[in-house]
């Protein structure tokens, strides 16, 4: 597995990459400063796999900067971009990785593991509001393109 290795820069407004993700939309600027508190800067190189089908969930990642495929059973069935997040579900239930994520270019990341990400909820109960509401959105569009692919539209 991957692990940090740079600290984040000192200039702007790092939480800025929270605010705008559903999953985080609710949060005052006080919840989106702790969030940003918890999380390292990862960069990761291209062709590197950042997550693996089947391993354990650790780690909830937002794409900064680069783009990285998603891959099931071998196949690669979407690519991510900044703003693009993945590995909450994981973390929430202890379940194991669906896909694999792979570098399709140098990517730098924003990452929380399991322990800043389980405080994050617990100090933070509007978090676990606006999480749910963000999955039950992300559940619903995952409906919406299974119904897409299965009419064969």
């Amino acid at each position: 597995m991957w692990r940090v290795n740079s600290p984040k820069g000192s200039g702007g407004d790092s939480s800025a990459h929270f605010r705008n993700l559903p999953i985080f939309q609710g949060c005052s600027e006080d919840q989106l400063r702790e969030i940003d508190r918890v999380a390292d800067e990862v960069h990761i190189q291209a062709g590197r796999t950042v997550l693996r089908q089947g391993d354990l969930g650790q780690e909830f990642a937002v794409i900064i900067d680069g783009e990285a495929d998603v891959v099931k059973d071998g196949e690669v069935v979407a690519r991510l971009g900044p703003g693009a997040y993945f590995g909450e579900v994981a973390l929430l239930d202890s379940i194991t990785r669906t896909a694999s994520v792979v570098a399709a270019t140098d990517l730098t990341l924003e990452v929380i593991d399991r322990r800043g990400f389980n405080t994050l909820l617990d100090d933070l109960p509007s978090l676990s509001r606006a999480m749910l509401k963000g999955l039950a959105h992300r559940m619903s569009d995952l409906e919406e393109e299974l119904h897409r692919l299965r009419s064969g539209s």
